[in-house]
């Protein structure tokens, strides 16, 4: 052997183990990098956020950005808002809109209303004129059902649950009220008649079994609320409940339970009648409520009628309280989808948890004025005339 080729043997003998050691260390960094990468997607998939990150990316990809312009409508102080998927419902009193998510129009009437009002349910939407004839049914692709009452039976409320189907209270001249149920494909399959007490609300629950229908009177001069409770298949009552000194605000369903917010509690019974939880206000004036949480309904409650001191509030199905949090700032909106609950303030959108944690927050929102939740954690930021997404 050459003396050239034995000092390449040593280079190569020295060389070995320098370059064992760079990879053991390279390797020992990539597993730390894995671990600590692990734990971050466990955090995150724990409480659902990391799939719905996942599900923004897949929806709208890994350019999309904040601030864009989706959606434009004429500037109009009645307009009302909803959302079916990702398209936008616009409600005003002379026009009703459906509007796609490259914000062209996908069907759109011209309507003639005084008190302008929308309830989402499934995949619909309903727009009505409360205290007038009209009701409007909208499904992602225009309208699906168009009711008209007559002058004696003015609509008062209508509610579509989870499924899709819809319960539409109305007077009548010869009874105190009377509630008509359509199906999720939008055929009447029920009708109450009341003619003891008045009708104010009305929802069927999400199992599609039932019907809970509020009434209205008093009992040893105390306002109660009655809650009638029809089996749809067998068309005739099976239980009752009442919630008293208290004016019946809201109704809907959370967790199968149903909810009824009132201007003192929240109440929430089961199906049969059995009321499950309350929820009695720690402050005296309630300013904003959404029933749409995932397992919550959002509170706020203020100490004054106006003004903004008061108390941000999650309430369990139970009736106990998840999460509070005091607010000293002007809130012009919230809305509840999923486990979101976004809070539009003055100079801020905040979304948070259920537990009141915040996700995210978007400083300088400008004109807005209403907020819309979506399932995934992203948030429609609604102006006098434009809406606009925002993507945590």
């Amino acid at each position: 052997m050459s003396d050239m080729e034995r000092n390449m043997k040593k280079i190569e003998e020295e060389e070995t183990p320098r370059k064992h050691h760079k990879i053991g260390k390279a390797l020992l960094v990539f597993l730390i990098l894995l671990v600590v990468l692990g734990v971050v997607f466990v955090a995150a998939w724990r409480d659902g956020t990391g799939f719905d990150a996942l599900r923004r990316y897949f929806n709208y990809g890994s350019t999309a950005e904040s601030g864009v312009v989706a959606y434009r409508y004429d500037a109009e102080n009645s307009n009302r808002f909803a959302l079916i998927g990702d398209r936008l419902v616009v409600l005003s009193n002379t026009s009703l809109r459906l509007l796609a998510a490259d914000g062209s129009e996908v069907w759109s009437t011209n309507v003639k209303m005084t008190n302008p009002a929308l309830t989402q349910g499934g995949n619909y939407v309903a727009a009505y004129d409360v205290g007038g004839q009209s009701l409007y049914v909208l499904d992602e692709n225009g309208q699906r059902l168009t009711i008209e009452t007559e002058n004696d039976e003015p609509l008062i409320s209508a509610k579509l649950n989870q499924k899709g189907m819809l319960a539409v209270t109305a007077g009548q001249r010869s009874q105190k009220g009377i509630v008509s149920v359509y199906d999720a494909d939008m055929q009447l399959i029920f009708q109450y008649h009341s003619s003891r007490r008045f009708v104010s609300d009305a929802y069927v629950t999400d199992n599609g079994k039932y019907l809970a229908a509020v009434t209205l009177g008093q009992e040893n001069s105390v306002f109660v609320s009655n809650i009638v409770l029809y089996d749809l298949k067998k068309t005739d009552t099976f239980g009752n409940y009442d919630i008293e000194d208290g004016l019946g605000v809201d109704m809907g369903s959370l967790q199968g339970q149903v909810a009824m917010v009132t201007d003192t509690a929240l109440v929430f019974a089961s199906d049969n009648g059995t009321i499950t939880g309350t929820y009695e206000y720690s402050e005296p004036f309630l300013r904003e409520y959404d029933i749409a949480g995932e397992d919550y309904v959002a509170l706020l409650l203020n100490r004054y009628k106006s003004g903004s001191v008061g108390r941000l509030i999650t309430v369990a199905p139970d009736g106990s309280e998840i999460a509070s949090l005091d607010v000293h700032q002007e809130v012009l909106d919230l809305s509840a989808n999923g486990r979101y609950l976004a809070v539009l303030y003055t100079d801020q959108l905040v979304i948070y948890n259920r537990e009141l944690q915040v996700y995210s927050t978007l400083h300088g929102v400008g004109r807005a004025q209403n907020v819309l939740a979506r399932g995934d954690g992203s948030v429609l930021i609604l102006t006098a005339d434009s809406a606009e997404l925002f993507l945590p």
